[in-house]
């Protein structure tokens, strides 16, 4: 397998990874034969260093410092909440425009783990973003249509299953979710929407160059099951900017400017 590389330059190394792939070797899937870590570095011919995680089944950006001492320096932007990251997702229901939830959470019980204590709920914050929604003549629980959002998702703090477990706690879990999710609503996509996946992409990730101290913007395009998703539910045009372009913002952007909310900066939008 041959990963899409994003950026590269002699400090880091970012991906777009596809949903299914562990960032490394894990107890969740112990058949597992292939891992980010390991194939990033066979492609790059180098040892890397993981500086931040996506769940097995999200895609979207994920970096990779080329050095320890440029990992320490990213983990210390993450640990300062000084990177800035979008997903976007399709989840159950109409959700509101915006939605600001401050809503904090105890860290999921590790299974693998022996002697595991629950331990105290964690600050999470999370601001969502209603970019579109859909209606189906299609009865999946008790109501004759089925409604679902595509949403920009906009963590502040990085605690393990954050979007997912907020999304639930709203009463909108995400489309292919099988531990937070519907399952009908899951199956439904599955079987008949040939989405057989979380849907969940980390499309965005702003940083300053750890030695430059650039600010740089990496944008993941979405994979084959999102973007027929998109044309099937005419959302195309409701994508961030960047989405829609397939390119990099340029640098200093704000992502706000990416995020299209209404007419004036659909029209102003680049048409190539």
């Amino acid at each position: 397998m041959e990963l899409e590389i994003i950026y590269q330059d002699e400090q880091l190394v970012v991906i777009n990874k596809p949903s299914g792939l562990l960032v490394h070797r894990s107890e969740i899937d112990r058949h597992a034969t292939d891992f980010a870590l390991q194939l990033v570095r066979n492609q790059v011919g180098q040892r890397v260093y993981p500086v931040h995680r996506l769940d097995k089944p999200t895609s979207g950006v994920l970096v990779f410092a080329m050095q320890p001492e440029i990992a320490s320096l990213v983990v210390e932007q993450w640990r300062q909440r000084n990177i800035e990251k979008h997903y976007l997702a399709i989840v159950r229901g109409y959700m509101p425009e915006f939605t600001h939830l401050d809503y904090a959470m105890s860290p999921p019980v590790d299974k693998y783990a022996k002697h595991e204590r629950v331990k105290p709920p964690q600050e999470a914050i999370t601001d969502f973003t209603c970019l579109s929604t859909v209606e189906i003549p299609v009865e999946i629980d008790k109501y004759p249509q089925s409604r679902y959002s595509l949403i920009n998702c906009r963590p502040f703090t990085g605690r393990k299953h954050q979007l997912r477990r907020h999304l639930k706690h709203l009463s909108h879990p995400i489309i292919g979710d099988a531990r937070y999710g519907k399952g009908r609503h899951s199956r439904y996509f599955r079987d008949h929407m040939d989405a057989p996946r979380l849907l969940l992409h980390a499309w965005s990730l702003s940083m300053e160059h750890p030695t430059t101290g650039e600010e740089l913007t990496f944008v993941a395009p979405l994979d084959r099951v999102l973007r027929k998703l998109m044309d099937d539910f005419d959302w195309v045009d409701h994508l961030p900017t960047a989405l829609q372009l397939g390119l990099t913002t340029p640098p200093h952007a704000s992502m706000d400017a990416y995020l299209r909310s209404d007419e004036d900066e659909e029209a102003s939008a680049n048409p190539q």
